[in-house]
């Protein structure tokens, strides 16, 4: 058997780290932000610009441990500008037809796992009692598994470390590619019950290519996440990963069994990403209250690929200087299954419209708050870029707001990362033999 020395395995987890990002962040909540407001509304409007010396006014529609820590946010010379308030961000339209169809269909079955589930949102939000149904947060976290995005993810990236505003030297960057291989909307899917090809059992797979910097250069992985993944924790089965090593000349099997680990000693975890990127049977969810949240919803920002030297604020985790939106959000909270996760508990912000996590906020063993994630946005349907992201077959306009950075801070000791990814899109494979290569594990050592 080959050992891997400390650094490959470093080097094997950070690139898994941004691989993951490709693909794969109360009602107590609601009473503080409607005293604080009198009840009465923001006292900002769509156009409006807050700089440093405003910022008291966005208090009352940011969660209060945002708020508390806006030090690691919010800066002089920032220029917040206030974007449209409660922007139609609603899928595209086969996703909602889908919805349509099959509303009613989907039920939670033994250990929150998911049945009957074909297409679509799951559970219409419209539909779900936030405090009247137990099952809530259990629902509104299915729709926000199977939420609407593309056919999957094309992106570059770039993962930076930060220290108390410094900017470390260890970074990585390279290309990565997913693409959704069942309960897919499109209708050419139909026959097969949204799988992509007959007898599927994965959920999606995702690629990364490490290009940057040297020694990691050429480091290739290939994850598939299964259709078990929905079943009681019992029945699923975990995620496999496999990743191309240069150095070793082989491709290795890894596990990615411990998805709450740190990432060679960054804050974040794999389940992090995006807020929540792991299994929703293995934990237990509860919806804790509706409220107007401000966030960046669709940016004007072209950070990587297109520009590196973007400010993200003095700590390098901010999005202060970008267009932010009122939304309305949801705030659910879960509770780990394993007495072994880091987190007593983790609270998520989900945009009610487009499922995307707004903010999140995770709390140590002692219940004291460890780190806070939250994201930018860009809306498919606005051309910041030419050429960007266009329809495909079945999909004439995309409707797809895509997260394209995840930043993390630790509250606790002023360390951080941020993932840019700002093209990313989901534009499709432009055929099945396509997605077959992509996907085939042994592409990973051909001709090399």
């Amino acid at each position: 058997m080959v050992k891997l020395s400390s650094l490959g395995w470093r080097r094997i987890q950070a690139a898994l780290l941004s691989g993951v990002m490709v693909f794969c962040i109360a009602a107590a909540s609601v009473a503080v932000a409607q005293e604080d407001t009198g009840g009465t509304g923001p006292t900002f409007a769509e156009g409006d610009v807050i700089d440093f010396e405003k910022i008291e006014a966005i208090r009352p529609f940011v969660p209060e441990d945002f708020w508390s820590n806006r030090d690691f946010f919010f800066y002089p010379g920032m220029q917040l500008e206030i974007g449209p308030f409660y922007r139609d961000y609603t899928a595209a339209d086969v996703f909602k037809a889908k919805t349509e169809k099959f509303k009613g269909q989907s039920r939670i079955g033994p250990g929150n796992s998911l049945e009957n589930y074909e297409s679509g949102e799951p559970f219409p939000m419209a539909d779900i009692d936030c405090e009247g149904d137990p099952q809530a947060g259990t629902k509104i976290m299915w729709n926000f598994d199977y939420r609407w995005n593309g056919a999957g993810s094309n992106a570059s990236f770039f993962y930076s470390y930060w220290d108390r505003g410094e900017e470390l030297p260890l970074y990585y960057e390279g290309d990565g590619k997913a693409v959704f291989l069942s309960h897919r909307a499109e209708t050419e899917f139909d026959d097969q019950k949204g799988d992509v090809f007959r007898g599927e059992k994965r959920k999606n797979a995702f690629g990364v290519e490490v290009s940057a910097p040297f020694d990691a250069r050429g480091i290739m992985l290939m994850s598939y996440r299964y259709k078990s993944a929905d079943k009681p924790t019992a029945e699923s089965k975990n995620d496999d990963t496999w990743v191309y090593l240069p150095t070793l000349r082989r491709v290795r099997r890894i596990s990615t069994a411990q998805r709450t680990d740190s990432i060679s000693g960054t804050d974040f975890t794999f389940d992090d990403l995006n807020s929540f990127a792991g299994i929703v049977t293995q934990y237990s969810w509860e919806c804790l209250g509706e409220m107007d949240i401000i966030a960046p919803a669709n940016t004007k920002v072209k950070a990587f690929p297109y520009d590196r030297d973007h400010n993200f604020g003095p700590y390098g985790l901010s999005f202060a200087d970008d267009r932010w939106e009122m939304r309305k959000a949801v705030k659910v909270r879960f509770t780990p299954n394993n007495a072994d996760h880091p987190y007593h508990h983790k609270d998520i912000y989900i945009d009610k419209d487009t499922l995307n996590a707004l903010y999140s906020f995770a709390y140590d063993q002692k219940e004291e708050l460890w780190k806070i994630i939250w994201h930018n946005k860009r809306w498919s349907e606005d051309d910041l870029t030419p050429d960007w992201y266009s329809g495909w077959e079945g999909v004439e306009n995309p409707r797809d707001q895509r997260i394209v950075s995840d930043i993390i801070a630790n509250v606790q000791t002023g360390t951080g990362n941020r993932i840019e990814f700002w093209d990313a899109q989901g534009e499709p494979f432009k055929s099945k033999g396509k997605i077959r290569r992509y996907i085939d594990i042994g592409r990973l050592t051909k001709g090399r």
